[in-house]
């Protein structure tokens, strides 16, 4: 078929012309039917999404149902959880104020706490120039300290005379929730009375590898009920001498020539011991150092200032 065409009949010149058609005519006639296809074809999606379903939305529907069914059983069990959670850090926070003498158990991270910035928070706007000021003249100094301190290691790794301490861990894998009190004076477990502690106690389980923390001859291999219990001690250059105490078994003899990782013992409670851990010493020429100190190589960053908080705020040793 052809084209529909309109026509009108002229009266003044008696004879039939074409009618004119009109642009906006034409645009709303189109609008109506795009407006027709565009609702039929919502219709009929909406007509095939009620009756028929993929395989992926049948599944997800039965996930759904089964979810509303346990979702009451599952808000309780975490009820019941968090509540068992709050017990277990009560108790451990008990344990460790009895033990240990401080404020609560290790979080997980000490030092990332949320409290540890908001101090600026309260810092008056009309001080905050003149604290900033001093931040910054008190860390200018400190990377002058720094700094002083690295051209001192620089000239003593260039002098060919210089032995390097021991700096291995003496106990693999240690972390810093395993670092109980550090030297310095602590409290004594069994007279309840601040007495000098010489070295690093290291709290792990009883059987666990204790390693010689650098090449050595062992100088001493002391069995005992008392003190110290059973006793390694372990010469090295440059005048330094390791000590690992209340040992459960002794794997070395005076005289053995022991490298940085051997295994010369394991971790237990003999002598006057609280409970099984490691009593370990760092000396230097005769006077005792803070073993922590040594062990920056051996760690990261984050893991040593850890367990350099650990170390200080442990106020109780474990003989």
């Amino acid at each position: 078929m052809g084209k529909r065409r309109l026509f009108i009949f002229d009266t003044e010149n008696f004879h039939f012309g074409q009618v004119p058609r009109k642009i906006g005519r034409t645009l709303a006639t189109l609008f109506v039917y795009m407006l027709l296809t565009f609702t039929l074809a919502v219709l009929v999606y909406l007509a095939f999404s009620l009756v028929f379903r993929t395989d992926t939305e049948r599944r997800l529907r039965r996930e759904i149902r089964m979810y509303e069914r346990l979702y009451a059983d599952l808000e309780e069990r975490e009820e019941l959880l968090g509540d068992a959670i709050a017990d277990l850090q009560h108790k451990d926070n008990d344990i460790y104020a009895l033990v240990f003498h401080t404020p609560g158990a290790p979080m997980l991270d000490p030092l990332d706490r949320a409290d540890a910035i908001s101090a600026a928070d309260t810092i008056p706007e009309a001080r905050l120039a003149e604290y900033t000021r001093d931040k910054v003249n008190v860390l200018m100094q400190q990377s002058k300290t720094v700094d002083a301190a690295f051209e001192r290691i620089f000239r003593a790794l260039s002098d060919s005379s210089f032995v390097l301490p021991p700096m291995s861990l003496p106990i693999a894998d240690i972390t810093y929730p395993q670092v109980g009190a550090s030297s310095g004076r602590k409290m004594n477990p069994f007279y309840k009375a601040y007495v000098y502690h010489e070295g690093l106690d290291l709290i792990v389980s009883r059987g666990t590898p204790v390693l010689a923390a650098a090449d050595g001859t062992v100088t001493s291999v002391t069995v005992s009920r008392k003190g110290q219990g059973r006793t390694v001690r372990i010469a090295h250059a440059g005048g330094y001498e390791t000590v690992y105490a209340h040992l459960e078994s002794m794997n070395a003899y005076v005289g053995q020539v022991v490298r940085a990782g051997d295994k010369i013992g394991t971790v237990g409670m003999s002598g006057q011991a609280f409970a099984p851990h490691l009593h370990y010493e760092v000396r230097k020429d005769g006077i005792a150092k803070d073993p922590v100190g040594f062990f920056f190589a051996s760690v990261s960053p984050a893991e040593y200032v850890n367990m350099l908080y650990m170390s200080i705020s442990t106020l109780q040793s474990m003989d």
